[in-house]
């Protein structure tokens, strides 16, 4: 019971993490890709919500970053599962993609280390924008393919290494990247979304351990958190993930498809404008007793925290 009692005034933390992982399941579902792209922005909102005057605002999105990781490992092994047993993934693949894809991951979770939390929302803005645009404009999907295997040498070193990478920094499983690389290769759509799952536990593992070990030790991180894993979002949203995802399918099977990752792609588009919005630093007049404003002349714009500064040096 006491254990119970612990959880009690983290109630409502709880309860915006189930939220979470409902919609995380959801998305996964309708539109055959991880909840990554739900996750971090659901979690940075939340944990900014709970832990706002504790000094942990600056590792809140390496934390949403960290647990989306995490949760994705369960989501992902499972599609492999199943997949798997219709045959339609492609081992041979994985295999000798896999240094590459993991090297990338080392490199990124290295990275996100010695980032603050604005450049994390910055990369995080700008790369799901570039994911909206493709999900409205698949201009790539319809040229067809451009070649009729996988690029190998020094090509596929680079392009695995970027995929890791850049899933890593994003807290994304790699499937949207992963399938267009391999369709324009000239793999049929449903092995290429198949093996793509497997992209995603390449990157989901190494993320999510890399996380928790660079995280080790940080003062100031949200409660019942193992470095940058909180396991109350990690719990919370693989259980409800894991429920709604088949609800997600069926609604998929009874819609456009196309229209769905249109509005999709609309979505993203949209949290990536909020990302980026709060990433960006605010801009305000300047006013001050030593700096009255005068008549034809446009007030000085600094930042706030420039302002801040100011009035706590008087």
């Amino acid at each position: 019971m006491s254990g119970v009692t612990d959880l009690l005034p983290y109630s409502g933390l709880i309860l915006a993490m189930l939220l979470s992982g409902l919609l995380a399941g959801l998305v996964a579902g309708m539109f055959g890709i991880g909840g990554g792209f739900v996750v971090v922005p659901a979690l940075a909102a939340v944990l900014s919500i709970f832990t706002a005057g504790t000094g942990a605002d600056d590792r809140i999105m390496h934390v949403a970053i960290g647990t989306s990781l995490a949760t994705i490992i369960v989501t992902s092994i499972r599609s492999v599962h199943a997949h798997a047993r219709r045959g339609a993934v492609d081992f041979d693949i994985l295999k000798t993609w896999a240094p590459y894809i993991i090297g990338g991951v080392v490199i990124g979770i290295l990275l996100a280390k010695f980032m603050d939390g604005r450049t994390l929302k910055l990369i995080f803005g700008f790369g799901v924008l570039l994911m909206g645009l493709h999900f409205i404009f698949p201009f790539l999907a319809r040229r067809g393919a451009l070649a009729d295997s996988m690029p190998t040498g020094p090509l596929r070193t680079g392009l695995g290494s970027f995929i890791g990478g850049f899933c890593a920094l994003l807290g994304i499983g790699g499937g949207t990247p992963a399938v267009l690389l391999m369709t324009l290769s000239g793999i049929p759509i449903h092995r290429a979304v198949a093996t793509a799952a497997g992209f995603g536990t390449l990157i989901a593992i190494p993320g999510a351990i890399g996380a928790i070990l660079v995280g080790w030790g940080e003062e100031g991180l949200p409660p019942f958190s193992l470095g940058y894993v909180n396991l109350i979002g990690l719990v919370a949203i693989t259980t409800m993930s894991v429920i709604t995802a088949p609800i997600g399918v069926a609604l998929a099977h009874n819609l456009d498809a196309a229209r769905l990752k249109r509005v999709f792609g609309i979505y993203l588009v949209l949290t990536s404008t909020v990302m980026l919005y709060f990433a960006m630093p605010k801009l305000v007049p300047a006013v001050s007793g030593d700096e009255p404003l005068q008549a034809g002349k446009p007030a000085t714009l600094v930042t706030a925290s420039d302002t801040m500064e100011r009035k706590t040096e008087r």
